[in-house]
């Protein structure tokens, strides 16, 4: 169970059929969290997938990080959440570590951009793009193999 401002909600309140609205990975050899959103995204799930991703980063102490937000059908959170959501703490705590966004249309991207510009100061080093070979080359990485992590 999570607690997001007022409200109150467990994992089991996004379901997409059987699925998560979302999943995450860890690739032990490059030391790479990422996490993927999938379908319609919400303002809930949005923040919930920023809390679970606290959560996993504590644990797995990742050097970089990926969101995909590739298999997004539909992204439906206002942009002060947006902002809210850029000056609250990180994910990843430490200011140097590399951040990454893949942001396909052009709405995501721009929302993500404005993400970027608004938590610049506590994430210095997050890049928003197109695709997911922009993103590994970003950051350096020719092969990777994600694991994945449970939400719990």
């Amino acid at each position: 169970m999570g607690n997001c401002g007022n409200k109150v909600f467990t994992r089991a309140t996004f379901l997409v059929g059987n699925k998560m609205p979302y999943t995450f990975g860890f690739d032990l050899t490059n030391g790479i969290h990422r996490g993927r959103l999938r379908g319609r995204v919400t303002e809930e799930v949005l923040r919930e997938f920023f809390q679970v991703a606290f959560q996993q980063a504590l644990r797995t102490h990742p050097s970089a990080g990926v969101v995909d937000l590739s298999e997004v059908t539909s992204f439906e959170v206002p942009s002060e959440t947006i902002r809210q959501l850029a000056t609250a703490t990180p994910v990843l705590t430490d200011p140097e570590v590399q951040r990454i966004v893949i942001a396909p249309t052009p709405h995501l991207f721009g929302m993500m951009r404005m993400f970027a510009m608004e938590g610049e100061r506590t994430r210095p080093n997050l890049h928003v793009v197109h695709t997911e070979k922009e993103a590994w080359a970003i950051l350096g990485v020719q092969s990777r193999r994600f694991a994945p992590l449970g939400t719990k």
